[in-house]
Formats: structure tokens, sequence, C-alpha cells
């Protein structure tokens, strides 16, 4: 174990030789130094633990060495020694940053203990310091649980961007927490004190997905009995949310590209320009560049949206996660449902690292918290996770990942009794997306069921 390194400063040779002895009794490293000035000119080349300084000296004082150790190297403990007549001076030494102060004489071992308690101080910080670290790298974000290299690019891409105030388009699978990202940036950018507005895009009908945007006035329409504002105007200073983006209609993307171009925007039913000042994240599971082709979504509007653009890794392609993610959602429902499991077995944990995942971090979400609530024990087993399990009986399960998302999203709406609010909430996708997965993999509901 490396030494101590305390370096002594004082004009006195008889006080210099005592204390360099007594600490060297005590095991520590000890150099010392005549002047302030030759002080200094140690630091240059050596770091040490603690300086203990005599107050009153020759050429420079010790709170001049003070004040310019503690520019150079301000996690060094400075110790002030000094006589009872200068007190007051000690005291102005500790407000410049000196850790403690001695009145001389002193004993051996009042120095030996506060020497204990600076090293016992300097060992908590730096483990302090390591776990703010490691959580960082695990946790970034708020609520953006992930260690995995995949996950930690998307880290550095979010502090890039929040920086700026440019609109920034998220890709990514559902479930992969597009919108945690969405809300991280908003967090850490100068609009944090703002508000962050969402709009579920795929949650709306037309209609109303504009009166949601735009808001009314009263007597718009037969039930708009007093003035509303939209989501745009609740933006103001801070950050529009637009998740899904990909699901809304022709027409609503002209209305959207306008506001986006000139940023200003009228209520429905109403004659008055109303200024948008908001930032604008959007968010879509779709491939936008495929939907231009098949003229379901604007050209124009998407390059208006792809200004900055980064894409959410599916958890498949993040498994070092799962443990992580795991754990976290195991201790949050523990304590949501007064549940308290201790630990995931080594069988279920390999079975969630073999598992692919087709609804991603908000499937694994759910079935924590399923094996939470069925558990019988005080640790989750493979069997409290059916998710997880052989294929559907009668159902191909097959070898690419289209075919097992198909087999997956079959067992669990049987399972459900095609109920497709329980299944969407299941599989950790909502129900238009689970619609949308039901039509292009041609699904079928059994005759009876």
């Amino acid at each position: 174990m490396e030494r101590t390194k305390i370096l002594i400063v004082d004009d006195e040779l008889i006080m210099r030789e005592s204390l360099a002895g007594w600490l060297e009794r005590d095991g520590h490293e000890v150099k010392k130094a005549a002047s302030g000035e030759d002080a200094l000119e140690m630091l240059k080349t050596t770091k040490f633990n603690i300086l203990l300084v005599d107050m009153k000296m020759e050429g420079m004082s010790g709170l001049e060495v003070l004040k310019q150790v503690k520019e150079s190297d301000p996690e060094v403990a400075v110790v002030i020694i000094t006589a009872y007549g200068s007190i007051s001076t000690a005291i102005d030494a500790m407000k410049e940053g000196a850790y403690d102060y001695l009145l001389k004489p002193f004993d051996p071992n009042e120095l030996g203990m506060l020497i204990e308690k600076i090293l016992h101080l300097q060992a908590q910080e730096r483990e302090n310091l390591f776990l703010k670290e490691q959580h960082r790298d695990r946790t970034r974000y708020e609520n953006m649980i992930a260690q995995s290299g995949p996950m930690r690019e998307v880290f550095d891409l979010i502090g890039d961007v929040a920086a700026t105030d440019s609109t920034v388009l998220i890709t990514g699978e559902t479930g992969t927490g597009k919108g945690l990202a969405a809300k991280a940036i908003h967090t850490a950018s100068p609009r944090s004190e703002g508000p962050f507005v969402v709009v579920n895009c795929g949650a709306f009908p037309e209609h109303l997905l504009e009166s949601e945007l735009f808001g009314y006035q009263k007597g718009a329409f037969t039930d708009a009995k007093a003035n509303k504002k939209g989501r745009l105007e609740l933006a103001h200073g801070g950050t529009l949310f637009l998740d899904e983006i990909g699901e809304i209609s022709m027409r609503m993307q002209i209305d959207l590209l306008r506001v986006l171009e000139d940023r200003i925007f009228y209520r429905v039913g109403g004659t008055q320009p109303i200024e948008a000042d908001f930032r604008v994240i959007a968010a879509t599971n779709k491939d936008l560049e495929e939907a231009i082709r098949e003229r379901t979504f604007r050209q124009d509007l998407y390059y208006r949206l792809n200004v900055i653009s980064f894409t959410m890794p599916p958890l498949r392609e993040r498994k070092d996660d799962i443990p992580l993610l795991a754990e976290h959602f195991l201790r949050r429902f523990s304590q949501e449902t007064n549940r308290y499991i201790d630990e995931i077995s080594r069988e279920a944990m390999d079975e969630m690292m073999l598992y692919e995942w087709p609804g991603n971090v908000r499937e694994l979400e759910n079935a924590i918290e399923r094996a939470v609530v069925v558990g019988k024990a005080r640790r989750i087993m493979p069997q409290d996770l059916p998710i997880l399990g052989a294929e559907h009986p009668g159902v191909p399960m097959g070898n690419s990942l289209k075919e097992m998302e198909r087999a997956h999203i079959s067992r669990v709406l049987d399972e459900n009794r095609w109920n497709v609010s329980r299944a969407a909430a299941i599989l950790g996708i909502d129900r238009s997306t689970l619609y949308s997965k039901i039509k292009r993999y041609g699904i079928q509901k059994p005759s009876g069921s």
C-alpha cells in the first residue's frame, strides 16, 4: 500500500525535525521545506496528501503558501500551524481553504489523530468519486439504466445535442426508450426549466390530434364550450415531443410542417396568429424513408425533422444491460407491490439473456413486474417468466427475428384470449402498434376465441 506523503513547511529547523520524526514513526513518508518558496518548488514535481504549514515564516507567509497551493492542487489538505496569539489569522486561513489548524505547542497524539482524520476523509471522498463515476457510467441520465457500449454512445449523443436548440429525430423499435431519451435531452438542455410536452401522435384520430396540437376557440365545434390551449402553445419556452410521428395523416403533416417552418399557428376556429417558441423532438419506430417512397410521409417534413438524428439500439443488441435493468425493475416493483423479492435466480437470468426481447426494454419491464406479482418465492425463477417460454403450440418459431416476433405476439394474444389491450400491455407496446403488427404478420384470431 502506498504511504501517505506529507510535506512540512516551517522555517524553524527544530520544528521541522520534530514533526518529521513523529510522522515517520507513524509510517508516513515525510519531506521538509524551510520556506514557502521551497515548498512551492517541491510541489511542482511531487504530489502530497497533506501539508503542515507554519503561519509565520521569513519571506512567504503560510497564508500565501496556502493560497497558491489551493490554486494548483485543490485536493491537498493543508493544516496551518500557529501560536495562540494568531488564532484569528488561522481562522482566516480556514476561510481560504485550510483543513484545520494546530496551536503551538501541541501533543504528538493530537497531530496523529488529525492526520488519521484527514486520511479517512480523503478515502471517503475518493470512494464517493468512484461511486459517482460508476453511477454516471451506468445511468448518466435519469431513468436511463445502461452500461453497454451502444448506450454509452447514445449518452454521448444526448450530451452533444442537448446543448443545441436543433430539431432531433429519434428512431428505433417500440420499447427501446425513445421517450426517455427525449426527456433526457430536454433535461440537459438550456430549456430544462420550461415544460416538456408530450404528444402521442398515434393515439388520436386526425380531428382530435388537430385540437390537441393547435387548441381551439370557443364555438369552433359543438363541444367547444371554452377556449383551449393546444400542446404547441403549452410547450412555449420548452420542448415539444412528438412521439410516433410516423402515424400522422398527410393533411396533419402539412399543418405541422407549416408550424415548424414559420413558428406561427392558429387555434382551430381562431383567427389570431400565435407565435411558437419551443424545441421539437420527434420519435418513430417506422422507417420514414420507406414511408416517403410509399408516399405516406412527406419528404419536406422528414428533412425538417431530421436535422439531428440517432437510433435507440434494441435490447437484443445491448444485452449487457439486461441484468442491470432487471435488477432495477425488480427493486422498483418489489417496493410498489409490497412483495419483497430478494433476487433473480441464475436460471431465470440465463433465460432472459438468451431471449431476443422483441418488445425491448418495455417488454422486460412488464415481464419483471409480472414475475414479482405472480412469484411464489423470494427469488424469481424461470417459471415466473412464462413470457420467455418455448414456442407456442401450432405456431412455428423459425429463426428470423420477424418469425420470432410473430410467434411471440400470437402466443401472448392467445394466452389473453385476444384481449388486445391486455396483450399490448404485456408486450410493452400500445394498441395501435399491436394492431399494426397483427395486420403486418397476418395473425388470425382462432375461431371460438
